[in-house]
């Protein structure tokens, strides 16, 4: 992807405060820490539970592109979340074409 990634982890529920915070720091990032070369950084929100809807009509339509998930107190085995990865990199990059 060759980009920023910033992630932002929060104890408890996604709220839009959160998104809006997120949405600050990759302004900045863009702005100051992004390289000519780079693609526009990512945010990662990683919470403790989110809601579906909230999260769906926060995040869509932002200039910059903002993922929430809700994570778990393990991870998974390592081939497992490899997996998972380049699963969700194929799918990104299928939608930017």
């Amino acid at each position: 992807m060759r980009c920023l990634v910033i992630i932002d982890l929060k104890i408890g529920r996604l709220t839009h405060a959160d998104i809006g915070q997120i949405h600050l720091y990759l302004n900045y990032a863009r702005a100051h820490w992004t390289h000519p070369d780079e693609n526009p950084p990512v945010g990662l929100i990683l919470c403790g539970s989110k809601d579906a809807t909230l999260a769906r009509y926060a995040l869509e339509g932002l200039n910059n592109k903002v993922l929430a998930a809700e994570y778990k107190m393990a991870l998974p085995d390592e081939r497992v979340l490899v997996a998972e990865l380049e699963k969700s990199r194929k799918k990104y990059e299928s939608k930017r074409k």
